[in-house]
């Protein structure tokens, strides 16, 4: 694994063992991140939340690219020293934050540090922890208006097209991997 764009480009990641921690692939990051440029612009200044973020590639690669600071928010402590290692590597600590505990606990004690402009939410694949993350994150008002959150799922787990004020705003399939993006509507359509 490897940054593809901005000031870290081109730096590896530090790797991991065993199962607990399953990375976005190159190519689906690099798809991704296409994606996000074309829905946000830039992501210049831009507030990034990180949510299972295990190696921390996804907030690492938003603020390589632009971004103003990245929370990362995972339970394990192998992720913990990832996300450390990779900060460090990637030359930019002073703009990353990590907090570790349990994800779907974690979100109420966010709103403080929100709202953000970019949600990652990378859940463990096959325990339906997306929608209640979805669900969570809308309820505690953690998105900017305009924001978008990028969910990550197996291809044969389904979300919803609504999570609270949150809606679909674009499906994309790569392989084995859904990504899903959901951005603030109104309410009251």
């Amino acid at each position: 694994m490897r940054i593809i764009s901005g000031s870290a480009r081109g730096r590896k990641l530090a790797g991991f063992s065993g199962s607990q921690i399953r990375p976005t692939s190159d190519r689906v990051r690099e798809a991704l991140f296409n994606i996000l440029a074309n829905q946000l612009g830039s992501f210049a200044d831009k507030k990034v939340l990180d949510l299972f973020a295990g190696t921390g590639a996804l907030g690492l690669e938003a603020v390589s690219r632009g971004a103003s600071i990245a929370l990362m928010v995972d339970r394990g402590t192998q992720a913990a020293q990832l996300v450390e290692a990779n900060a460090k590597a990637c030359r930019v600590q002073e703009k990353i934050r990590f907090l570790r505990g349990d994800v779907l606990k974690k979100i109420p004690e966010l709103t403080g540090s929100g709202p953000f402009d970019l949600v990652f939410l990378d859940p463990p694949y096959g325990m339906n922890l997306a929608e209640n993350a979805l669900l969570s994150i809308a309820g505690h008002g953690l998105l900017t208006e305009g924001g978008i959150v990028c969910a990550e799922v197996s291809s044969s787990e389904d979300l919803p097209e609504r999570a609270g004020n949150l809606s679909c705003i674009l499906r994309r399939r790569y392989g084995s991997t859904r990504i899903v993006l959901y951005s603030i509507t109104d309410t009251k359509a």
